[in-house]
């Protein structure tokens, strides 16, 4: 009995460490995350489902055999500080591989401080480094009656931080159709369905290349 009772023990310690071999190999095995930080323009606002660009591109992915998994954290209306703060914990939970983060539309268009939007962006790319994450930018560009000085302000704040943390950036991902008005919703600030693969078109040559076939 004495025997038994030191058995007993030990053999349920190595059955746990036999049932956490596999469970550690399937971990392993998972398709990395591609984490998609954005506002309206990448929640699909005024789209129905599956219709977004970032649905879009999860299709592309697996067309070109790619086995990322895109987690989709963007929300209608967020900002720049409002990404920077949950940042953390999407990194945290998602343990990416690549983020893509396309904010600073709403800061602009409120008028906000440009050089918050900037540190913000920067925060939010150093934070993503530093979790071993490749981060890229996605950028957009304002209507002419912002003022030349405030629109030029706000391209760059997009081609600061890509330059100072050395990541990629897609200047602007209406580029091609940003002007053509039949292209968008009636607010004219949200494309329809049938412009989302136009922006995939301008997202793919940039992200594809940091992107690891596995």
């Amino acid at each position: 009995m004495r025997f038994a009772s030191r058995l007993l023990p030990a053999l349920a310690r190595l059955l746990a460490l036999l049932w956490l071999v596999p469970l550690a190999a399937y971990a392993q095995g998972q398709a990395p995350v591609l984490l998609v930080v954005g506002d309206s323009i990448s929640a699909g606002y005024g789209l129905a489902p599956g219709q977004g660009w970032v649905d879009l591109l999860g299709q592309r992915l697996q067309k070109e055999g790619y086995r990322y998994r895109v987690v989709n954290a963007s929300i209608s209306g967020d900002t720049t500080a409002g990404g920077r703060e949950r940042m953390p914990s999407l990194l945290k939970q998602h343990a990416p591989a690549v983020v893509v983060i396309e904010l600073g539309g709403n800061d602009a268009l409120r008028g906000g401080d440009l050089a918050a939007a900037e540190a913000n962006l920067d925060a939010m790319v150093a934070m993503a480094k530093s979790a071993g994450a490749k981060p890229m930018l996605l950028g957009m560009q304002l209507p002419p009656n912002y003022g030349a000085v405030y629109v030029r302000r706000f391209s760059a704040v997009f081609e600061n931080v890509a330059k100072s943390r050395h990541v990629p950036l897609v200047p602007y991902i209406f580029e091609g159709f940003g002007d053509d008005l039949s292209l968008f919703q009636p607010d004219r600030i949200h494309p329809l369905a049938m412009a989302e693969p136009r922006i995939v078109d301008n997202v793919w040559p940039t992200l594809s290349a940091m992107l690891v076939r596995r």
